[in-house]
């Protein structure tokens, strides 16, 4: 975010005159929607990502082992919305409502949870900022790692169900990633079924909400050494009128297994607020 913010400051003092959704906008690296210079640049970027560059690469590596998705994978910039949201229900549209996403009212009258770096949660984590997962094998259980704000989840093998009163009297607190278990589907699919996501964070950065009773779930395919598919779906009827699939993701192989630090840092998040969000609010 650091250069992002210093190549739009230079923009600010350049006298060239954008609206405040041009964090968003540069992210996604639409065209015409920023201006020359420095932030064009930084759009280029953040598109050249790792995956866009493993992709350029058809070799499969071979067939994919059993039972195995252990390493670092490179995902795309966001996954691909493979279906339109299904209606909400009455309670869904009240807390819809509520939320107020940045490519609407832009990063200052927005209350996106991550204008702060409050955590993505689950399953946002799973559509926004992908470029980077890992997983590693331990004994009754899968840890999952997720590149972006460098956090883990475990996923446990060891036969366990998922709580059914989250939240109630008696029950396990909602925790932001959620309660997680894991089985293999056959040989090359691994499937990761969660619940109990803290309903604070947002279903995506359009705002949709969730449910704490939310249940997600995650199919990862190993097509062949290099390559890794992955579909999300949610069930919420509290929130939706139908489950539905979220997201569809596609994933490399990292031949020599290096992730990068990708943060979200407060008080950088912070310092684009007062610099730069909230003069071109106004």
């Amino acid at each position: 975010m650091r250069n992002l913010i210093l190549g739009i400051f230079v923009a600010l003092l350049g006298g060239m005159a954008f609206p405040p959704v041009v964090r968003g906008q540069a992210g996604r690296g639409e065209a015409g929607s920023v201006p020359a210079g420095s932030v064009q640049a930084g759009a280029d970027a953040l598109n050249n990502t790792l995956y866009n560059k493993l992709e350029k690469d058809p070799s499969t590596g071979g067939p994919a082992p059993k039972r195995d998705l252990n390493g670092v994978w490179a995902g795309p910039l966001n996954a691909v919305a493979s279906e339109q949201i299904p209606p909400l229900t009455a309670l869904g549209k009240q807390r819809f409502s509520l939320n107020k996403p940045e490519a609407t009212f832009g990063t200052a009258g927005g209350n996106d949870p991550l204008k702060t770096c409050d955590p993505l949660g689950l399953p946002r984590n799973l559509v926004f900022e992908t470029r980077g997962i890992a997983f590693s094998t331990m004994p009754d259980k899968v840890v999952v790692l997720h590149q972006y704000q460098r956090i883990w989840r475990d996923i446990w093998t060891d036969g366990r169900e998922l709580p059914k009163n989250v939240d109630t009297k008696g029950g396990p607190d909602a925790r932001w990633y959620g309660y997680s278990v894991g089985h293999w589907d056959g040989d090359y699919t691994f499937v990761i079924d969660s619940t109990g996501s803290d309903d604070r964070s947002w279903l995506d950065t359009a705002g949709h909400p969730h449910s704490v009773d939310a249940r997600v779930q995650e199919r990862y395919t190993r097509v062949d050494h290099n390559h890794l598919s992955a579909t999300v779906t949610v069930d919420d009827p509290k929130m939706y009128t139908k489950p539905f699939t979220l997201a569809v993701l596609k994933f490399r192989w990292i031949p020599n297994q290096e992730t990068e630090e990708q943060l979200c840092v407060p008080s950088e998040a912070l310092a684009y607020s007062d610099i730069i969000a909230i003069p071109a609010g106004r």
